[in-house]
């Protein structure tokens, strides 16, 4: 009995035995699974920074890009040098406060005519507005002072070629002696083009193309001195004795006037058809060796059908600041304005609308003679300060 007994306690202990290794095996595969379950975060975590990672990478890359576009935003700028093409580029703040130091420099600025009030807030440090018939003064504002001209100067330049009589339908080319080494001017008249006179004159008179200037000047008979020469001669018998002239595209500053001179040049130009109309077409298609090309005018008041301009030209170099003179017929009257270093690139034609508005607030034309008109002559303040 007691071997039976003794072999029922072994059994059971070897059947509790699997038991207990089948529950060990559960509880270590449940605990696999929990080491497991852990694991998985432990990965994702693992995997999580590289997301980081990635997201990091990507938010740089888009800094980069920023930078990039930042970089981007600069100014070209093309120019020969020694026959070669150069091209640079300069950051636009910098280009952009260049501009504003040197826009403010102006002869100008520098004689104090900034300073000079008048009745019509006029931005213009010179203005001078005259009856074209009667020769009567209407508005007068600085304007006995000779300053840099700029673009006006081609003005002169038409003039003396149409006074040579050389032959408008003559082509021309553009050479490398056309290109501006003095401000680095930009041009659409590629060097070698080929073109008539008459389409060069054209766009001299109506988008104020440099090249186009220098190559009229140099195809007048004994060269660009020689036809420098003909516009002081010519400036002479008109009585333009505050006027002087270096070159037939106005880039030098040291082609001045007065507007009391200016006024008598653009009644002059405006006795030739040809210089009237070719300043004041609105647009225009020309052909450039058999290329066309489009050009449009500097001054936008020749497209608006409320003004009737009959001869203009815009002009603007640093030192002259923004210029325009103009005959337009106002209220009857024939009038030549006359407007030197105006602030802001839509200022001048802005005080021409001033002007304008005054004048049309003025009596009837057929009561000018009964009532006289109110002459505005702004004194400029002593210069001594």
């Amino acid at each position: 009995m007691f071997k039976l007994a003794l072999a029922a306690v072994v059994a059971a202990l070897f059947a509790i035995a699997p038991m207990q290794a089948s529950g060990a095996g559960a509880g270590a595969g449940a605990g696999a699974t929990e080491q497991a379950k852990k694991a998985k975060p432990s990965q994702a975590a693992k995997k999580k920074p590289k997301r980081k990672a990635k997201a990091k990478t990507t938010k740089k890359r888009k800094e980069v890009a920023s930078a990039g576009d930042t970089s981007q935003r600069m100014v070209r700028r093309v120019r020969t040098v020694n026959g070669k093409r150069v091209v640079t580029y300069h950051p636009a703040r910098k280009a952009a406060a260049v501009a504003a130091v040197a826009a403010a420099a102006t002869a100008g600025d520098k004689a104090g005519l900034h300073k000079t009030d008048d009745p019509l807030s006029l931005r213009s440090s010179v203005a001078y507005v005259v009856d074209q018939n009667s020769a009567e003064v209407l508005f007068e504002k600085n304007a006995n002072v000779a300053l840099p001209i700029a673009s006006i100067t081609k003005l002169m330049t038409g003039m003396v070629v149409m006074e040579a009589k050389q032959d408008l339908d003559e082509v021309l080319r553009v050479t490398d002696a056309d290109v501006d080494r003095l401000k680095y001017s930009s041009s659409r008249l590629p060097v070698g083009a080929r073109m008539t006179r008459r389409e060069l004159l054209h766009i001299t008179l109506m988008s104020s193309e440099n090249r186009a200037a220098s190559a009229l000047g140099r195809n007048y008979p004994g060269g660009i001195e020689a036809f420098v020469a003909a516009m002081n001669a010519k400036a002479k018998e008109l009585g333009m004795a505050d006027t002087h002239y270096v070159d037939s595209s106005g880039l030098s500053s040291r082609n001045v006037s007065s507007a009391r001179d200016l006024v008598k040049l653009v009644m002059a130009a405006h006795e030739d058809p040809v210089l009237r109309d070719f300043s004041t077409t609105p647009k225009s298609t020309v052909q450039a060796s058999g290329r066309t090309m489009h050009y449009a005018n500097t001054n936008y008041l020749v497209s608006l059908p409320d003004w009737n301009i009959g001869l203009q030209k815009t002009g603007f170099i640093n030192e002259a600041g923004r210029c325009l003179v103009m005959q337009a017929m106002i209220h009857g009257r024939n009038v030549v304005m006359i407007f030197l270093d105006s602030k802001g690139k839509m200022s001048r034609t802005a005080d021409a609308g001033r002007i304008r508005r005054w004048i049309e607030s003025l009596p009837d034309r057929m009561d000018v003679d009964a009532v006289p008109t109110p002459t505005i002559t702004a004194s400029a303040p002593s210069l001594s300060h």
